[in-house]
């Protein structure tokens, strides 16, 4: 019997060798890996270095915009901002609890990094829709109900909050239901609700009951107002009567779809 061929015996030795064995990586290659991860480790410490060892990136000056009543240099006494620290260390949401709660006049604040080397305070003050009598000063109420600030002189155009709420008999009841706070805010919701043409001519909400508000206008003019729900179609009714009945002295949008004006 014949034997393998020459081109068998070739065959079955490459089988039997297998696949060539793969290359290993070069010394030039594992050498640029390791500078790579050097550089890297470079870098990311020469950014830390700037961001917080260098002089570079540090908080020099705060600025402050949007004040009305507050001074600014109160503003940042109260914000207590780190000079010379590193800008990106700067917890800006402390900061704003921080103001709000030492400024009750400040509504909202946006504390922002202006780069390289300062921050921006930027505020909204609160806006008083009525005044609350207390002694020989006025309390500053907006339209939440927040009795932001205690002022000796009254703020022109701001109407004042006339109590006349009686505890006893059905008044008792009254307070017992809704009490104080409840039925002020009432009359915050009803100051919030006028046209701005009305709240100029305000002088005071009287609150009697909590489905009894009226207005005090300029010139004697009085609006009987109800409670302090349905604000904005109580304003549009009462828009409307005075454009209907500008002669009139007194108005009662107390159900506004059922407006009326009376006396001249």
């Amino acid at each position: 019997m014949a034997g393998p061929t020459t081109a068998e015996r070739g065959e079955r030795q490459q089988e039997s060798s297998g696949p060539p064995p793969a290359r290993g990586l070069g010394r030039p290659r594992v050498l640029v890996i390791v500078i790579l991860a050097v550089l890297l480790l470079l870098l990311g410490a020469g950014g830390a270095w700037v961001l917080y060892g260098s002089q570079w990136l540090r908080v020099d000056h705060v600025s402050v915009s949007g004040t009305l009543v507050l001074n600014p240099a109160e503003v940042r006494e109260a914000a207590a901002v780190p000079v010379g620290a590193p800008m990106v260390s700067i917890d800006t949401g402390a900061i704003e609890t921080r103001l709000r709660r030492k400024l009750r006049r400040i509504d909202s604040v946006d504390v922002v990094r202006s780069w390289p080397h300062g921050i921006g305070l930027k505020v909204v003050e609160r806006t008083p829709v009525l005044l609350v009598r207390k002694g020989a000063n006025f309390v500053e109420v907006d339209d939440e109900g927040v009795r932001f600030a205690t002022v000796s002189r009254a703020p022109i155009g701001v109407p004042m909050l006339e109590l006349s709420l009686s505890r006893a008999g059905s008044g008792a009841a009254v307070f017992r239901r809704f009490g104080t706070d409840r039925l002020v805010r009432g009359a915050v919701r009803v100051a919030g609700a006028l046209p701005a043409a009305v709240a100029r001519d305000t002088r005071a909400v009287r609150l009697r009951s909590y489905d009894d508000i009226s207005l005090e206008l300029r010139g004697g003019r009085t609006v009987a107002w109800g409670s302090g729900e349905n604000g904005r179609a109580k304003a549009r009714a009462l828009t409307a009567l005075m454009k209907a009945a500008p002669g009139a002295r007194h108005f009662d949008v107390s159900v506004p779809t059922a407006p009326a004006s009376s006396g001249s």
